[in-house]
């Protein structure tokens, strides 16, 4: 864990520096599969930007939602520049919100953009690991295993890097490149999309077992794992109606 950089006289936060390199990454290469795809790159930039910006203004007011007591005494710690006080599904809504406004106004369609931006979402996720790696945030469960790192005390299994280490087989499984996802859309735009979502979720319902910080409901249930579920069942009830409808219309134009 290395939440700060020292470089010389200045301090740098790191996880903040590693999700910032992460998002230029991310957003080249969702430039480059854009320009591949005959996308224009500028409106997919221009999306993200927007998209971060209603991620961070949604996780902030989810955040004062969830806790209005601890801003009722101090209301300009609203504007905190504390990544702590950020509410992962407030951010997610407001990113979603803000995304769709935005590409609606665009004229971009939905299932191509984000089959577009598949590949980022998926460097991304890789560049989430570390950073929850250098805050410490996402820890394991204790283990006694020659790889375990030492973290709040115990020898802990390293969940972040194995969270890296799925979401960089999912890039590789998915490169725009690759067969799979050349095939994928080929058959219909959405299927890529959903293809990733699935197998995001399907890897947080295994990695979930070796973490230490969950929230258990119901005495033993993991609350992750149960959100996994429910968003592998809509991924692939998703990816199956897509599909569906796909070869009809396929049937029906050979027809």
């Amino acid at each position: 864990m290395y939440p700060i950089l020292q470089i010389g006289p200045l301090a740098v936060q790191a996880p903040g520096l590693i999700f910032l390199v992460g998002l230029w990454l991310a957003l080249s290469l969702s430039e480059r599969n854009a320009a591949r795809r005959g996308i224009n790159p500028n409106l997919i930039y221009s999306l993200v930007l927007a998209g971060l910006a209603g991620g961070l203004i949604g996780a902030r007011l989810g955040y004062v939602l969830r806790y209005p007591a601890a801003f009722a005494a101090s209301p300009l710690s609203i504007f905190s520049p504390n990544p702590g006080l950020l509410d992962l599904w407030g951010g997610l809504a407001g990113a979603g919100l803000v995304s769709l406004i935005y590409g609606q106004r665009k004229g971009m369609a939905l299932w191509p953009t984000l089959d577009t931006l598949t590949p980022g979402l998926a460097l991304m996720g890789v560049m989430l690991g570390l950073t929850q790696l250098a805050s410490g945030a996402a820890f394991g469960s204790p283990t006694e295993l020659p790889w375990g790192i030492e973290l709040w005390g115990p020898r802990r299994h390293p969940t972040q890097i194995y969270a890296s280490i799925a979401a960089a087989l999912i890039l590789v499984l998915l490169r725009p490149q690759g067969r799979l996802a050349q095939r994928l859309q080929e058959l219909a735009p959405g299927l890529l999309f959903w293809s990733f979502v699935a197998l995001s979720a399907l890897a947080r319902l295994i990695l979930e077992a070796w973490r230490g910080d969950s929230v258990l409901i119901f005495g033993s249930l993991r609350q992750p794992q149960i959100a996994a579920w429910l968003v592998l069942a809509l991924s692939l009830w998703a990816f199956g109606r897509i599909y569906r409808h796909s070869r009809g219309t396929i049937l029906t134009t050979e027809g």
